[in-house]
């Protein structure tokens, strides 16, 4: 990604948390839709939100009657619980469970040090050790043949079809852990040894595990066809894809429950900023009534003070007239030269000097700002930030900072950027 793209985007998310008001942008708003996707906590102020102390101190201030009312509504709407979605509980799946036996607990079998150093005649005791095994196991005496197995494993420890042959005649005995152990061990020694695989699915199988059943089947019949291991992957297979169906079917409907939780979670923020903001609004107004009352005379001081009367040597000017703000020009030099009337003097003060421009306007192109590298390296500044929320909160401000050699040039820059957003102080 390109570095100077990845600066803009870091000088950028940094501005937001400096500034959250930012975000109040409708151009940002899909920024807002994102953050809220994944359940950020976006402050007020980004949807527009009035953070100053004067909201502060409403806050704190305990409201009357007719404020206590009007709230009621909104606090009604927030406090109102939506339903909760409710747990995905799973159901018991059926299936059949015939043949499947409890796992067996006897100790460990004996098994073999795979890293022995095997010489002939050991291998030799155990090829006779394992024709006797085979001699037990047609007389379907188990007990015999897995001693003599066990006595073959220990002979030779590196032979993986001897613990293949011990696990088939343990899944005859219906003990599938002892099986599943000698298998474990077989293919460890050799993993492509299907007759391992073979009995461990079969092992599985008495355990009810019919998923892990039916991939080692599978596995063994792929590695060596055998019709035995075919046909019984015919009986584990229909079991196993009940379960596997079963499994998706809870998996889509925890993941279904999981996106309507996130969409109301999201819909939660959305009307708690709504009520958040329209409760700002609606104190906004009771403090602007509020103030109406105590508001200086309209359009400023009456009249003015009235022209010096005529006559008097060297023709006192006659008053003063009112300012409409600089440069509209003295309201008017009432004095006139001696003998003649003082003319009254205008209007009087006509409120703030040549009246403050459009006031606050929209909020500035972010593609402007973001592609001047000076503008952003200013707004590190904390004096640059305090300034600029300052003026934010009351364009008026900026009066104040117009000679700071710091802050002010950086202002102006700023508003300049705005379009207009600030309107500018006018006529001074």
């Amino acid at each position: 990604m390109d570095a100077q793209k990845v600066a803009e985007l870091k000088a950028f998310v940094q501005l937001c948390q400096k500034t959250p008001a930012v975000l109040a942008d409708p151009k940002l708003e899909f920024f807002r839709d994102y953050l809220e996707s994944l359940n950020a906590d976006v402050p007020a102020e980004a949807y527009g939100l009035k953070a100053g102390a004067a909201a502060k101190e409403e806050e704190k201030a305990e409201p009357s009657k007719m404020e206590s009312e009007a709230a009621k509504p909104v606090v009604e709407e927030a406090e109102e619980e939506e339903e909760e979605e409710p747990e995905i509980v799973e159901s018991d799946v059926e299936i059949d469970e015939e043949g499947v036996v409890e796992g067996d607990d006897d100790p460990p079998q004996q098994m073999g040090d795979a890293s022995k150093d095997v010489g002939d005649e050991e291998r030799d005791a155990a090829q006779a050790a394992k024709g006797k095994a085979m001699e037990a196991l047609a007389e379907d005496n188990l007990e015999a043949a897995v001693a003599h197995l066990t006595e073959a494993i220990l002979n030779n420890p590196t032979s993986a079809l001897l613990y293949g042959n011990r696990a088939g005649v343990f899944v005859r005995m219906k003990k599938p852990n002892a099986a599943i152990r000698d298998c474990d061990e077989a293919l460890k020694l050799n993993p492509d040894s299907a007759r391992a695989y073979k009995s461990r699915g079969e092992a599985k199988a008495l355990l009810g595990q019919w998923e892990a059943a039916a991939a080692d089947l599978r596995l063994a019949s792929r590695l060596d066809y055998d019709e035995e291991v075919n046909s019984f992957l015919k009986l584990v297979e229909p079991r196993a894809h009940r379960l596997e169906e079963h499994r998706r079917k809870y998996d889509r409907l925890r993941k279904e429950r999981e996106e309507r939780v996130a969409v109301k979670e999201r819909q939660r923020r959305r009307k708690a900023a709504q009520a958040a903001y329209e409760e700002e609004k609606r104190r906004e107004e009771e403090r602007q009534k509020a103030g109406r009352g105590a508001g200086s005379f309209p359009g400023g001081f009456p009249g003015g003070m009235g022209g010096m009367p005529g006559g008097f040597p060297g023709g006192m000017p006659a008053g003063m007239g009112g300012m409409g703000g600089m440069p509209a020009g003295m309201g008017g030099m009432g004095g006139m030269p001696a003998g003649m009337g003082g003319m009254g003097g205008m209007g009087g003060m006509g409120g703030m000097p040549g009246g403050m421009g459009g006031g606050a306007g929209g909020m500035p192109d972010m593609s402007q700002m973001l592609n001047d590298p000076e503008l952003l390296m200013a707004l590190q500044n904390p004096a640059v930030m305090a300034a600029m929320q300052d003026v934010m909160k009351n364009p008026a401000n900026l009066l104040k900072y117009q000679n700071d050699p710091t802050v002010g040039p950086v202002l102006m820059k700023l508003m300049s950027k705005f379009g207009g957003a600030a309107g500018g102080a006018g006529g001074m």
